[in-house]
């Protein structure tokens, strides 16, 4: 992850753009990527700038480590990461904060053996061929399904592959397992048997993986309102998706929005949607994520990447990257049912 590398010179800049970045000039930038969330649709209706009156400015990037070196480098306020890329950026002490948890992974991503391989479990992987994408949230499961079956990753041929590797190795027979994500996992499960996913590793071990909304700490502190503002539309969208899942079909104007942001195909932005959990408002600011458990996994993700070689510190608190602040005045102002 070339990402990563840079990361240090991006922080190192960010101490001197910073300071006088986030005045109160009543405009944001939110960086965003491909995820299928609803929030995608409140995005497209405008809702930031119709609830806030601020100048809002979107900005699509392609993963997470390109998030971080924009927040990095003061050209960017909000956006949007996965738990390792959240994970690195606090460890090179880049100074942001984790206030949303945009998607619990849950079973969005899964580990899948291919049909008459004798793998019924994952104890049984010991001595298989399973295709990861090296340094992925799927590797990190891998290994922690691994620890968990008591197998010695070393005892496994843990194959680096790419998502559209992982599909063509599958085909060919290459391969007799993957941890993978959509929409490779559709295809192999269509000859597979699924073996554990993201979620129920997460509820066993507490080792979640999740995409989240972080903040610089200078604009959330010099923009109080926005931030609990903006967590309420975040909660309603989630919400409105919760409350009526099956009227997010392909042809609803909810899906289109989420696809034309996107960039998914509406015919497949439900069942995507579907393997995702969204917290509530009140599930964010509980121990499972806000409240510790959030801090828990980026820890146990920043320790996974540290044995990658991917960085080289592990702070000892990721605590001080998250605040539950927002959430909690959201709560305490959120009209009665």
């Amino acid at each position: 992850m070339r990402w990563i590398k840079q990361l240090a010179a991006s922080v190192a800049m960010a101490a001197v753009v910073a300071p006088g970045a986030y005045a109160q000039t009543r405009e944001v930038v939110i960086a965003y990527q491909d995820m299928v969330v609803p929030w995608r649709y409140a995005q497209d209706m405008k809702e930031v700038e119709k609830q806030t009156g601020y100048k809002v400015s979107f900005r699509q990037f392609g993963g997470g480590g390109d998030v971080i070196r924009a927040m990095a480098s003061g050209q960017i306020a909000i956006g949007e990461a996965g738990t390792s890329p959240i994970a690195s950026a606090l460890s090179q002490g880049l100074d942001v904060e984790l206030f949303w948890i945009l998607d619990d992974i849950n079973a969005a991503e899964a580990m899948v053996a291919r049909n008459g391989s004798n793998i019924n479990s994952v104890a049984d992987l010991k001595g298989k061929r399973v295709g990861v994408p090296f340094v992925s949230t799927t590797h990190y499961h891998t290994l922690v399904a691994l620890e968990q079956a008591r197998i010695n990753p070393r005892d496994v041929k843990i194959m680096n592959m790419r998502p559209p590797e992982v599909a063509a190795a599958w085909e060919r027979g290459d391969i007799d397992a993957t941890f993978i994500w959509d929409p490779v996992l559709a295809k192999v499960k269509q000859s597979g048997k699924v073996l554990v996913t993201s979620g129920k590793i997460a509820a066993e071990t507490g080792k979640a993986t999740f995409d989240g909304m972080i903040a610089n700490k200078k604009f959330a502190r010099e923009n109080p309102e926005f931030m609990v503002r903006f967590v309420k539309i975040l909660a309603a969208a989630d919400d409105k998706y919760r409350q009526d899942k099956a009227g997010w079909t392909a042809d609803s104007p909810m899906v289109k929005a989420v696809a034309k942001v996107s960039g998914a195909k509406a015919e497949s932005v439900p069942a995507s949607m579907a393997l995702y959990s969204f917290p509530t408002l009140d599930e964010q600011a509980s121990p499972r994520w806000l409240g510790g458990g959030a801090a828990k996994a980026l820890q146990s993700a920043a320790q996974f990447l540290k044995e990658q070689g991917t960085i080289q510190t592990v702070l000892p608190d990721y605590g001080q990257g998250v605040n539950a602040e927002w959430v909690r005045r959201a709560l305490a102002t959120r009209s009665p049912a």
